[in-house]
Order: structure tokens, then C-alpha cells, then sequence
């Protein structure tokens, strides 16, 4: 039996279940060239939900009625393509299906002695999204104060890490005491802050980043970010990769106008989309490869069982119930 997810209805608001829809489909066979292909993982990500809506963006959004797609490991279980044998595992962007297949272009094999899983976080685009949006935005210098929102997120996670690798102090920002306690006890971070249980989060930002702030990695957007610039320091440098706080919004928000604050404190903001530094992808995986061997950088996974399950896990990132790399295992 095969199956495929369908994208049903244009959410408004938060995503909910009936947008999208399951199908029963043909179990397809390879042709001369092709592999047929086994999803074993399937990555969830923040950045989809602005991919179900019509808006104009960097990415061309989901067709209605047609499949989603994300980040997969996938099984080559049939092959008539000389470059792949059964068994082999590979990663690329494909269709939220059991089984589909490939002529073998944009597909990439992957290592199945370290974790398969890995490839969608550490090892992907999520590893990869934090070292180049720190390393070519923030550019780091030893001593320096980062902070992180969205910190105990897939990406946020690894961008503290770094950080520290890079010589920084760094503050994370979750929503959680669990969040906050782990990402001191397992991942290095040098203070975290509950945004849930903090009544004055400029206050709180000031208190845990006295010299003031850096580099700021940007996760969320909103009141937060709003905190964080408040305290940034002359020449400070800000990282945007995502405003998860504002993707479901129906309306545009009204916040304070930041450009004063900018300005007076020569400040650089700027927003990145991975896919900028693909000429640098090698020696990124090189080098977070190397960093996870050698135990400096760990990465946490919540990982979730079953096909049918890929649209909850979506919609959970938008509560806060992940814990980084938010991965489905079939």
C-alpha cells in the first residue's frame, strides 16, 4: 500500500487537521535510470507553514490538492539506476509519501553507520542554517555576548553551541523551565531565560547580558526580538533566520519601529535564507561533522512515529511541544 499527504486547504491562522488530506495512490515502479524509494524519516519544519499559503516568499508555495514535501531519508528498496543499489539511503526534498521514485538527480547518499536522523538536523540544512547564518552574519569574535531565541529549537540549539566553540557567551531564550535547564546541562549554554514566566524581558536580557548584547540569532521576530535589539551594542549584529512568532498571524502586527535603534548604534540586521551559502555546504558538513565526532556540539531530536503522524508533528512545532530537530520516523 503506498500513501501521500495533501495539501487540502490554505490555513488561516494556525494549521489545523483538515488542511491536510491522506490518499491511498498506486505503489509506483522504477523505470530504466530510476530507484524506487522508502521514507524512513520525514523532517517537519516551521518555514512550511508559509509555503501553504499563496503569499509571495522565497520559496514557491504548496500547490492545493497537490503533495507536500520536506527534508527525507528515504530506502532505496529497487534500483535501475547504476549510481544506486538496494539498501543504499539517501537524502533530498521529496514528497510526503511511503514510497515514490527518482531518476537519482538531487538525491544525495547518506551514511547509515551515525544516525540517519542526523541528516535532517545536525547534519542538514538545520546544522547548516545555524553555522553559516552565526559564522557569516554574526561573525563571531571570542568574548563577545550572543543571544539566541527560539534557542532550544532544532536550529537555536546548534547555534548556541557554536557559539560557544567560537569563544562567546551566550543566552538562550525557550519557553520552559525544562527548555532552559537543558540548554544550560546539555548544550553549554552560560544562562537561559523562560520568555513564558518573564514579566520584562528587557529587563531580563539586561541582567543575564550586563555588557550588553553582541550577535543576535533570530528565531521568532515578535516582543522578544523587540527585548533583545533593545539591548544590543554598538555594532551589533543581527542574524534573522526565522519569525515563527508571526507565521500564523492574520493580520500584520504593530510593534516599535526599530530603525532608531539601529541607526544610533551602527547596527547590521539581516535576514538570510540557507540556500545563500551552497557553494560553502561542503566544508560546513565537514565541519559540523567534525565537531560532532569529536563531542563538542551535541543535537536533540523529538522524534515521532508513524506516516499519519507528519501532520500533528507540524502543527506541535507552533506549541512550543518540540524539543530541537522535530523529525517522523515511518
Amino acid at each position: 500500500m503506498n500513501k501521500v499527504i495533501l495539501l487540502a486547504n490554505r490555513p488561516v491562522g494556525k494549521p489545523s487537521a483538515s488542511d491536510f488530506k491522506f490518499e491511498e495512490i498506486e505503489m509506483p515502479s522504477p523505470k530504466e535510470g530510476e530507484v524506487l524509494l522508502k521514507t524512513t524519516y520525514v523532517s517537519v519544519d516551521p518555514y512550511l507553514r508559509g509555503r501553504m499559503s499563496d503569499a509571495k516568499s522565497y520559496v514557491a508555495p504548496f500547490e492545493l490538492n497537490k503533495p507536500m514535501s520536506s527534508a527525507i531519508i528515504a530506502e532505496v528498496t529497487a534500483s535501475k539506476n547504476p549510481d544506486f543499489k538496494v539498501g543504499d539511503y539517501i537524502t533530498a526534498g521529496l514528497d510526503w509519501k511511503l514510497f515514490q521514485t527518482s531518476n537519482g538527480k538531487g538525491i544525495t547518499k547518506v551514511d547509515p553507520s551515525v544516525s540517519l536522523s542526523a541528516y535532517l538536523g545536525a547534519l542538514g540544512m538545520t546544522g547548516l542554517t545555524a553555522l553559516m547564518g552565526l559564522q557569516e552574519i554574526g561573525k563571531p569574535k571570542s568574548g563577545e555576548t550572543l543571544v539566541v531565541s527560539g534557542a532550544a529549537g532544532a536550529v537555536g540549539s546548534i547555534v548556541g553551541q557554536i557559539g560557544k566553540i567560537m569563544g562567546c557567551r551566550v543566552i538562550g531564550i525557550a519557553g520552559s523551565d525544562e527548555k532552559t535547564e537543558a540548554l544550560k546541562s546539555k548544550f553549554g549554554f552560560d544562562e537561559a531565560i523562560n520568555y513564558k514566566t518573564t514579566e520584562n524581558m528587557q529587563e531580563a536580557i539586561a541582567t543575564a547580558a550586563p555588557d550588553g548584547v553582541d550577535i543576535y540569532f533570530d528565531n521568532v521576530g515578535g516582543d522578544i526580538s523587540d527585548a533583545v535589539i533593545f539591548n544590543m551594542n554598538k555594532y551589533g549584529r543581527i542574524a534573522i533566520c526565522g519569525t515563527i512568532s508571526s507565521y500564523n498571524d492574520t493580520e500584520a502586527s504593530t510593534g516599535p519601529r526599530l530603525q532608531p535603534y539601529v541607526l544610533k548604534n551602527s547596527m547590521l540586521m539581516q535576514g538570510f535564507i540557507v540556500s545563500n551559502y551552497a557553494e560553502k555546504f561542503p566544508e560546513g558538513v565537514k565541519q559540523l561533522s567534525e565537531w560532532l565526532k569529536a563531542g563538542k556540539l551535541q543535537y536533540s531530536e523529538t522524534i515521532v512515529n508513524g506516516f499519519d503522524q507528519i501532520p500533528q508533528a507540524f502543527m506541535d512545532l507552533f506549541e512550543g511541544k518540540n524539543e530541537g530537530k522535530m523529525v517522523v520516523k515511518i
